[in-house]
């Protein structure tokens, strides 16, 4: 099967079977301590989202589990890229269509001269036999026949040079990676990731973009807590909402509510900033305090088990991974949630 047909093919099974991800709440975990938050809503704690062409790349934290990116493939994570191929020489007929042109309409001119000349002889002379029609026969298909045998040798002359010249080299099927050809085109190296094309090292994060990826985080924090599926849509990607709306409804169907109050941001270190065609993405690490705890919502404040985890009293310290995302300079948004090991 041809690459890209294998590639296709991968893609469409791991959508199919991409499983419906339990995010039955579990207690701590990825350095958080108490109730879990938003990026704790799994049974087993993990990271979610996509990070691009960066999703699967080993970048310091908690791999990403959760995710709609297709995996690369066991044989491309890591692997040496395999030199690309001679390509399959086509026929000659396809090579030189001209060539071929001439020859069969000179062919077919010798055999329609063969079938139809006599005739036109005896045709236009009945009464004398068929002398001077053979003879018109015979003197043509002579001409016709050293015709054929120059065009033959042209025909072969080309083609012992095209072959044989310095221009011989074989053809491939694509550029080499890492290689500038005669068209001065240079081919990006496949990334870790398994993708073809490299994503181009973006500019530095500046103090604007920080201050906003601080305000998604407070906000972001809010809206969970208040359970506001509208708020959550506006600051990120329809992944990392589909995540949250599920963590959410099972909550709801344990009858819990998870609560991230007094929030305050201690430091945002921008830890990687690359752009893939028209959208750019920035990694920050995030940590703050704030109070993060869930309560059963058929218990009374002050009952016992109304506070199911965490600790409603005491701030925690919380360190996390945050990916951002923008299309064509357009607002951030998050995209992916890394747990910080």
């Amino acid at each position: 099967m041809k690459t890209p047909k294998l590639i296709a093919v991968l893609v469409v099974l791991a959508m199919a079977i991409t499983p419906t991800l339990s995010f039955a709440r579990a207690g701590g975990g990825g350095g958080r301590g108490s109730g879990g938050g938003i990026s704790q809503g799994g049974s087993s704690s993990g990271s979610i989202g996509s990070r691009g062409s960066r999703t699967y790349d080993n970048n310091g934290y908690k791999p990403i589990e959760r995710s709609n990116t297709p995996a690369p493939s066991a044989g491309q994570a890591g692997a040496p890229a395999a030199q690309p191929q001679p390509a399959i020489s086509p026929p000659f007929w396809q090579r030189h269509p001209i060539l071929t042109g001439l020859a069969v309409g000179v062919a077919g001119s010798w055999i329609g001269h063969m079938l139809f000349g006599a005739n036109n002889s005896l045709a236009a002379n009945p009464e004398s036999g068929t002398t001077d029609g053979a003879s018109d026969t015979g003197l043509g298909s002579i001409f016709m026949l050293l015709l054929l045998m120059l065009l033959g040798g042209a025909t072969l002359y080309y083609f012992m040079k095209v072959r044989r010249g310095p221009s011989a080299t074989p053809a491939y099927a694509g550029l080499r990676r890492n290689v500038v050809g005669e068209t001065g085109i240079q081919t990006a190296p496949v990334s870790q990731s398994g993708f073809m094309s490299e994503p181009q090292i973006a500019g530095p994060v500046g103090a604007v973009d920080q201050d906003k990826f601080k305000e998604i985080l407070v906000d972001v924090q809010a809206a969970w807590s208040k359970q506001d599926l509208d708020a959550l849509k506006r600051l990120t990607t329809p992944e990392v909402l589909h995540y949250f709306s599920t963590a959410l409804s099972e909550n709801v169907s344990r009858e819990v509510e998870n609560h991230v109050e007094d929030l305050r941001v201690l430091s945002i270190e921008v830890k990687e900033s690359w752009t893939e065609e028209a959208t750019d993405y920035a990694t920050a690490l995030l940590r703050w305090t704030a109070r993060d705890y869930t309560v059963s919502l058929s218990k009374q404040r002050g009952e016992a088990g109304y506070v199911v985890e965490g600790n409603d009293q005491t701030p925690t310290e919380v360190s996390e991974a945050w990916t951002f995302m923008r299309y064509r300079g357009g607002k951030w948004l998050l995209s992916a949630i890394q747990q910080v090991d």
